[in-house]
């Protein structure tokens, strides 16, 4: 399970939206209880520096000063999170071939329909995807 406060979300979808057409992207940091349970205690919002309506890419100073808040707060990188301007919330292909990190959690925001935008989160392992149970505090 990961959990994600309400506020958190909104600035998710507000940066997504500043960005169409392009992707959105960013990191989450927080912590995990001994049951493997997730919270997210901050969401970063970075530039994707591909500029693409397909694909992402993380400025590698920009994610290097995230995991230095997150460190400096006592918080753990726990995943990251990026948009689909115009495909489902679900891991593509490209997505899985980029997961590295099968501890990580994969925020998948759909703008798809901008009345109805839906985050997903997923566990990516060796090309399978298995959602996450994701809960709004």
């Amino acid at each position: 399970m990961i959990t994600v406060k309400r506020e958190d979300y909104e600035a998710i979808l507000a940066h997504a939206r500043a960005c169409l057409p392009e992707e959105a992207c960013g990191l989450i940091g927080g912590t995990i209880d001994p049951a493997g349970n997730k919270k997210v205690e901050k969401v970063y919002l970075l530039e994707n520096t591909d500029h693409s309506n397909e694909h992402f890419t993380l400025s590698p100073q920009a994610q290097l000063a995230a995991v230095k808040d997150m460190r400096a707060n006592g918080w753990m990188p726990l995943g990251n999170w990026h948009s689909h301007p115009e495909s489902p919330s679900r891991p593509s292909q490209e997505d899985k071939r980029l997961a590295y990190d099968s501890k990580a959690s994969y925020l998948i925001l759909s703008l798809q329909d901008q009345d109805a935008p839906v985050l997903n989160s997923f566990h990516i392992e060796n090309d399978e995807a298995e959602k996450e149970e994701l809960v709004y505090v």
